[in-house]
């Protein structure tokens, strides 16, 4: 029988780099509560949300992606040359193919890597992130950029109640790559499809198409309450889940950087986990709203840029 040679890479991965993308357009709560019937009181109370970026006509998924991944490149030291794999995680590139990972790739003047996109909405960083840690861990990459980017205006309905305050627009991204020290932790993850009628397009395309002139943009629908609720315990509990895995208890943890879904479920989750006061936590939301795929790094570069995180500190 023929043996087949495989493959070993790095015994550990690490983040080497992190940049982010915010739209230039800077949108209050005042400007959009008249079309929804509230007021900032109220959108401030329910989400923590003061103000978000919404993007222009010209800041596109793959611009804002690339912005964000040159920076992310620079602070690592690494030329786009040397990355082999490119993985986006976004809800927002409009076009079925190509994936918006292989015209990212491209823009940046990389050398024809592994380039694809993943729909995990607002888990799709971290799901990049783990899946880039493996690969450079296997040995099918040595560098992996892991791009998070939304342009959530482009379906979120400005009058709806329940999402128009909450989705907004941005770009985060990260280099793996190999490291002769841990890095990355395990990753706890999973999915719940008994919960798919919580956040979801209002239809699907077919449904647009056969309606004709009277179609429906399938803009994003969600259950607020009932999101909260799920989310305020299943994300702590998976949290610990990570914290036990890694060998880590939450004294030890220097950054809380959860998605930026919703203030009150950070708060939420930060006492369910009995965080100490000296653990520092990400508030990106308050000024750039619910950015989905993105939030986690822009969260982070956001950190960073700030003092509130520096290289080696233990973040979940």
């Amino acid at each position: 029988m023929t043996s087949l040679r495989t493959e070993t890479g790095s015994t550990h991965a690490a983040l080497l780099g992190v940049g982010a993308y915010r739209p230039s357009r800077v949108v209050p709560n005042a400007e959009i509560v008249d079309a929804i019937d509230s007021s900032d009181e109220w959108i401030q109370q329910r989400s923590g949300i003061r103000t978000r970026r919404i993007a222009g006509d010209d800041e596109t998924v793959v611009s804002m992606a690339v912005a964000a991944s040159r920076q992310a490149l620079e602070q690592a030291g690494i030329d786009a040359e040397q990355v082999d794999t490119v993985i986006v995680a976004t809800v927002s590139h409009l076009m079925q193919t190509p994936a918006a990972a292989t015209l990212i790739a491209h823009e940046l003047g990389t050398s024809q890597p592994a380039a694809f996109d993943i729909s995990a909405a607002c888990a799709g960083f971290c799901h990049g992130v783990a899946l880039a840690n493996d690969m450079v861990r296997g040995g099918s990459a040595r560098y992996a950029l892991v791009i998070g980017v939304e342009k959530l205006s482009d379906i979120t309905d400005p009058t709806d109640r329940g999402t128009a305050f909450i989705f907004a627009d941005g770009a985060g991204a990260v280099v793996v790559g190999p490291s002769e020290t841990p890095g990355i932790g395990p990753v706890v993850w999973g999915s719940d499809g008994e919960q798919a009628d919580l956040i979801r397009s209002r239809q699907d395309w077919r449904e647009v198409f056969d309606a004709g002139a009277d179609a429906v943009w399938p803009a994003l629908v969600m259950e607020g309450n009932a999101v909260f609720r799920w989310a305020s315990y299943a994300m702590a509990k998976v949290a610990q889940q990570a914290l036990d895995r890694a060998g880590v208890s939450a004294d030890d943890l220097d950054l809380f950087i959860p998605h930026q879904a919703n203030n009150r479920i950070t708060d939420a989750m930060a006492r369910a986990m009995r965080l100490p006061d000296s653990v520092r936590i990400a508030r990106d939301i308050v000024d750039a709203g619910n950015t989905s795929a993105a939030s986690v790094p822009m969260a982070l570069q956001r950190m960073i840029d700030d003092g509130d995180a520096k290289s080696g500190d233990v973040a979940l």
